[in-house]
């Protein structure tokens, strides 16, 4: 039977401090500050977002930015990678993180992302935010055939940035949840790119949907409807065992994509012999998910610490993974 486990609220209270920071924060953002609890998906909310994080981090100086580059000739097919400020190379390359971001497949942008660096990369990990063609310019399958080719991408540089190719975790959000989730088990897209899905070390779903069908919202319907055999674009279909390991976490309150996305691919996959953890989070939201891996909101620590283990797990070496570790 799958693990789901669902994670209350959290009792803990921020501090006068922090409260007067965020006040502070949201006041600058005006208007915006506002929208970031009702659309934080929207690509101006976003970047309102990372700007806040940013400044109360008090700048990238936990980070440090290493490749900036374009994977493809569509203007949408780049990736940044950072490692932490204080990385050594001399102590060898750092497992990868590579993030790719929701928008419904129709907005978004990995430059809006910096505050998953900003939350991963002083744990010990190189990230990559990447992006990738949006509706109208592509529908299924293109999302996937640019996360593959991004994949290659890491696959041929990210040793000479400093992270190793051979420890990759995806991790996604909303619409990036459902790419990274379908990366990993059909395995067709990362085989057209010369790579195996089964070489991942594992996959984080952020708020994912991958139980959809029939398409009833206008995102799904613009970006899949047109598939003449629709049923294979779900997730669910694709469940397998012998597959890099899944984290699966969403928020109870998730409106626009129902927690069951989660929950049954979890079951799905772990009837199939791969026992799949669901982790949902009392009373969050689809977006305030996400907002949890940023300041002014991750005092509330429930996703991180949701993340944080699996990652250590999934990409420890053999040696350690043999002790138990």
């Amino acid at each position: 039977m799958a693990d789901v486990t669902i994670l209350p609220r959290t009792s803990r209270k921020p501090r006068r401090r922090w409260l007067l920071w965020t006040l502070a924060v949201l006041a600058l953002l005006g208007v915006g500050g506002f929208l970031l609890y009702r659309q934080a998906l929207a690509t101006e909310a976003v970047a309102m977002l990372d700007s806040a994080d940013r400044l109360l981090h008090g700048g990238d100086g936990a980070i440090r930015e290493v490749a900036a580059v374009r994977y493809g000739s569509d203007p949408a097919q780049k990736l940044e990678m950072f490692l932490p400020a204080e990385a050594d190379v001399h102590k060898g390359p750092l497992p990868i993180v590579v993030f790719i971001h929701g928008g419904g497949w129709r907005s978004g942008d990995p430059h809006d992302y910096r505050f998953i660096a900003r939350a991963l990369a002083p744990q010990g990990y190189a990230v990559v935010l990447a992006g990738y063609r949006l509706y109208p310019k592509t529908r299924y399958p293109g999302m996937l055939e640019d996360g593959a080719a991004a994949l290659r991408w890491v696959a041929d540089n990210a040793a000479a940035k400093g992270g190793d190719p051979g420890r990759v975790v995806l991790m996604g959000h909303s619409a990036g949840a459902y790419n990274a989730v379908m990366l990993a088990l059909d395995k067709r897209w990362m085989a057209a790119r010369g790579l195996s899905a089964d070489a991942l070390r594992g996959v984080v779903g952020l708020a994912g949907p991958y139980d959809f069908y029939p398409f009833d919202t206008e995102a799904t319907k613009l970006s899949f409807g047109k598939v003449p055999d629709p049923e294979e674009t779900q997730p669910v279909v694709h469940a397998r065992g012998g597959g890099p390991p899944l984290l699966l976490v969403h928020g109870t309150a998730d409106t626009r994509v129902r927690p069951r996305n989660s929950v049954e691919l979890a079951r799905t996959m772990t009837r199939a012999g791969a026992p799949t953890r669901a982790v949902l989070l009392d009373g969050v939201t689809h977006e305030g998910l996400i907002m949890l891996f940023a300041r002014p909101f991750s005092h509330d620590a429930r996703a991180i610490d949701a993340v944080l283990p699996f990652l250590a797990k999934v990409t420890a070496s053999p040696a350690v993974q043999a002790h138990g570790g």
